[in-house]
């Protein structure tokens, strides 16, 4: 049994009707819908291999059907500014404050990742060409907004997608009731039956039905209706890792033919917070995530509306009060949370749908029958354990080491504690080590998903964040002073990069032609 719709109860949904067989009934109970504003949703790469290649639905079908853009990375900008004196941030567009977190591959020579051979050469003061720009083949690119595919189709690049989550809601929902057999009962959750031992036996609905079922997996958003009301799990806030916990967002028409579509997610930093941008064809989604101890709403819709010269009398704004921080354990007796009623931290680096599809793939890989064999439960919860605290500590590490501290809110960043982990990870950067050693071979990396979501945050990712932050190492690997056969021999692969980068200027199309062929337009 399944509580809630959305993009999170039909993946699910989707997931479980696939791997667990006819042998086994899901029901997804989904109160009737209730109007939205389609603001546009950001994925990470792994989302085609784990989920939608193990459905089976290639990704040009899905990506018609769901207004499917390219993401080949995230674009921070004013990320610095207010660090370097200025008394105002430099306006959207205006690229002189701005790095890229890239989701290619980075390469690497006598297994050391490139990015330690770049840091050698900074801090030699043999280069000063920035870690993006120099370590991968897309900054440029981007810049051009052309696509991570050729017009025949042919895939250059890692990359993940821009979609309206409403879309893929429904395209799911037909999915799986279609082809994987899912019951849909469209109802409104009134009580929830428990035995004795406090398990859940079944839901009761305003229309008078009673649902059971062995295993609930509660979908039901912010209010986890079973998980946190019914089971009575404590969630554990992390405010005092992360200070943002509004926002107000919209989506704005956009002029492609003269614009473009940029194949990126970009991500603008503002007073008390930051805004998203997500493009798609015709349109894209913003929003403004902020912190209430540092704005109020009609000061951050203000400061909002006024970056996209929009009047706010006119413009349909959606206003989210959201929690930051995890259940103490995503699965308590038979009852698994999954989505908001799980986890939550702001979408900065788009872990939203990363947190569901990792978390309806170990609950495939720890499925349990009725028993509900405890080591199942508690593998489980320790998986997810992870992969939220280390997103967290990856997330709190964009604010920590921003130079901004122009504001209250840039400055309260600097004052807040890190945990261990993270503090471990920033201590071997500074020491010239790799941070989870990225995944450099396009064979392993299609393959392995448990190593990409334990290391998910891995050594590239860090770089990008604290090179273009200006945050750099204190030192390159001792190796290199020994052996500088090494670092001539990475010379080659610089240059390498760079011939590529020509290469791809001069013969892919825009992102917004390619996506008129896909979508036909």
């Amino acid at each position: 049994m399944i509580l809630g719709g959305g993009t999170a109860g039909w993946m699910t949904a989707s997931y479980l009707g696939k791997a667990l067989g006819d042998d086994v009934t899901v029901t997804v109970l989904e109160a009737p819908s209730i109007p939205r504003i389609g603001v546009g949703e950001a994925t990470v790469p792994n989302l085609q291999r784990v989920l939608f290649d193990f459905l089976g639905l290639p990704e040009e079908e899905w990506m018609r059907e769901c207004n499917a853009s390219f993401k080949m990375g995230i674009k921070f900008v004013n990320w610095r500014t207010g660090g370097r004196g200025s008394a105002q941030p430099r306006a959207f567009g205006d690229d002189t404050d701005h790095f890229y977190h890239l989701f290619g591959l980075l390469p690497n020579h006598e297994q050391l990742p490139l990015s330690q051979y770049w840091a050698a050469k900074k801090l030699a003061g043999q280069t000063d060409e920035t870690f993006a720009y120099a370590c991968y083949r897309e900054p440029p690119i981007l810049d051009a907004k052309l696509s991570p595919r050729s017009m025949e189709g042919e895939q250059w690049t890692n990359y993940a997608w821009h979609f309206d989550a409403n879309l893929v809601a429904a395209f799911l929902r037909r999915f799986a009731v279609n082809k994987q057999g899912v019951r849909h009962v469209e109802d409104e959750m009134t009580e929830v039956l428990l035995d004795q031992r406090g398990y859940i036996t079944g839901l009761r609905t305003k229309g008078g039905l009673t649902l059971e079922g062995d295993l609930f997996v509660d979908c039901s958003g912010f209010r986890g209706l079973l998980i946190n009301q019914a089971m009575r799990e404590p969630f554990l806030d992390m405010g005092d890792y992360l200070l943002n916990d509004r926002a107000v967002a919209t989506q704005v028409p956009n002029n492609d033919e003269e614009l473009g579509v940029e194949p990126y997610t970009s991500s603008i930093a503002m007073s008390s917070g930051w805004t998203w941008k997500i493009p798609m064809l015709g349109r894209f989604g913003t929003g403004y995530v902020y912190s209430s101890r540092f704005a109020g709403q009609d000061e951050a819709t203000e400061e909002f509306c006024n970056l996209w010269n929009l009047d706010p009398s006119e413009t349909p704004l959606n206003h989210v009060r959201f929690r930051v921080g995890r259940n103490r354990r995503a699965w308590v007796r038979n009852c698994v949370s999954i989505g908001l009623s799980s986890c939550f931290l702001e979408p900065l680096e788009s872990t939203g749908i990363y947190f569901i599809t990792a978390a309806i793939y170990q609950l495939a890989k720890h499925f349990p029958d009725k028993g509900f064999d405890q080591v199942l439960v508690d593998r489980f919860n320790r998986e997810i354990e992870i992969m939220f605290d280390d997103s967290r500590d990856f997330i709190q590490a964009h604010f920590s080491f921003s130079p901004r501290d122009d504001t209250p809110f840039w400055k309260a960043n600097k004052q807040l504690a890190l945990s261990p982990d993270i503090t471990e990870k920033i201590a071997m950067y500074r020491a010239g080590l790799a941070v989870n050693m990225p995944v450099t071979d396009e064979n392993t990396y299609y393959s392995n998903f448990e190593a990409e979501f334990r290391n998910f945050w891995n050594n590239s990712n860090y770089y990008c964040i604290f090179a273009g932050l200006g945050f750099d190492p204190d030192r390159a690997p001792s190796v290199l002073a020994h052996r500088p056969d090494m670092k001539a021999g990475a010379e080659p692969i610089f240059a390498g990069i760079k011939e590529r980068q020509r290469e791809l200027l001069e013969s892919l199309p825009s992102t917004h032609d390619y996506l008129r062929r896909l979508h036909g337009k």
